[in-house]
């Protein structure tokens, strides 16, 4: 079923190997990296302004059967409750996932070199190399926390008190997860766990 959440046939087809080879040793395995890292980077797909989504933004219009329910993608609060509760691994960032993929990203270099590089999406993207791509996740958690050019922090949302107040726009929540497309935090607040990350994302890329 082309539909099932874990077998995309489309994407599974390049990225992975569904029958054993006889000979482990012969499965490209760059090439592998090298397709599964172009879906990701992909803002059609998992990249998302704000970090790295928990599900593709494909299945916005392509939703998966799962147990005789279409599930979408959702990046906010889950709109479909799942197994009698409410799930919201379903499109919102969360900052262990996209953390680790910045991490995972970076040994990937040490081990490959600067030279593996994936191609841009669209025609105002260059090929970008994998310390760019755990950079450009890094800032985008970033921006979810930092001031855009209007002052706003995509954290809040459109909760004008925190936006505007002097009293106010600089006590910066940390959420359980952000929206996957807008980064308004959502779930438990203060959440000072694994969104805590964020500072050492800023130590690490904000040199």
């Amino acid at each position: 079923n082309d539909r099932n959440p874990f077998f995309r046939r489309a994407v599974a087809a390049h990225v992975a190997d569904v029958e054993v080879p006889a000979d482990p040793l012969a499965v490209d395995r760059v090439e592998q990296i090298h397709r599964l890292l172009r879906v990701i980077w992909n803002p059609a797909e998992f990249r998302s302004p704000y970090g790295l989504r928990s599900l593709s933004k494909h299945h916005e219009r392509h939703p998966y059967v799962l147990d005789h329910r279409n599930i979408g993608y959702e990046p906010g609060e889950s709109i479909v409750k799942l197994k009698g509760g409410n799930s919201n691994w379903r499109g919102p960032i969360w900052f262990p996932t996209t953390f680790m993929m910045i991490e995972t990203l970076r040994k990937l270099r040490k081990a490959y070199g600067g030279k593996f590089t994936i191609p841009g999406h669209g025609e105002d993207e260059t090929p970008i190399n994998l310390d760019e791509l755990a950079g450009g996740f890094a800032e985008r958690l970033i921006r979810i926390f930092a001031r855009d050019a209007e002052g706003r922090r995509a954290v809040f949302g459109k909760n004008e008190k925190f936006q505007t107040d002097p009293h106010w726009r600089d006590n910066v929540l940390f959420y359980e997860y952000f929206h996957g497309d807008t980064g308004e935090g959502l779930g438990a607040s203060h959440q000072t766990g694994w969104t805590a990350l964020i500072a050492s994302v800023i130590d690490e890329w904000r040199k």
